[in-house]
């Protein structure tokens, strides 16, 4: 897999109550960080996805890969970051979660894809809009 720059990065902080019996991060919460950053990404550049509803656009999750490195504790301070390709119709984030001395934690590629009107979309509308990015 090539790698790019990143294109959005935003620090974040453990919270207790994502921790497991264990005391480190649930896995299922590394995907709700990779998704706030996502949803942030996009409000940076100019859209939400309540926006997207609005116009009848559907931005779904097709699929997700991810890889556990390594796990964050309560109180770590982290940054979650991305870049962006396009395939076809298909949005995909490459998406890290790193320590603050830039160890790698988590590592996720997330595919996306639009949906309009119930029917697959290129996608062409939201492309516009991560044109900078692509």
């Amino acid at each position: 897999m090539k790698t790019k720059e990143y294109c959005y990065r935003m620090a974040m902080e453990v919270r207790d109550y994502e921790l497991d019996t264990e005391a480190i991060v649930n896995n299922a919460n590394y995907l709700h960080y990779m998704e706030h950053t996502r949803h942030q990404f996009c409000a940076s550049c100019g859209v939400s996805f309540i926006d997207l509803q609005k116009q009848g656009i559907m931005a779904v999750v097709r699929k997700i890969d991810i890889e556990y490195i390594e796990s964050l504790r309560s109180g770590d301070t982290f940054v979650s970051a991305l870049w962006l390709e396009r395939k076809g119709p298909r949005f995909i984030f490459h998406q890290d979660i790193l320590k603050l001395d830039g160890s790698l934690v988590t590592r996720a590629c997330v595919t996306c894809v639009m949906i309009i009107d119930g029917k697959l979309s290129r996608g062409d509308e939201v492309a516009k809009l991560f044109a900078a990015y692509l």
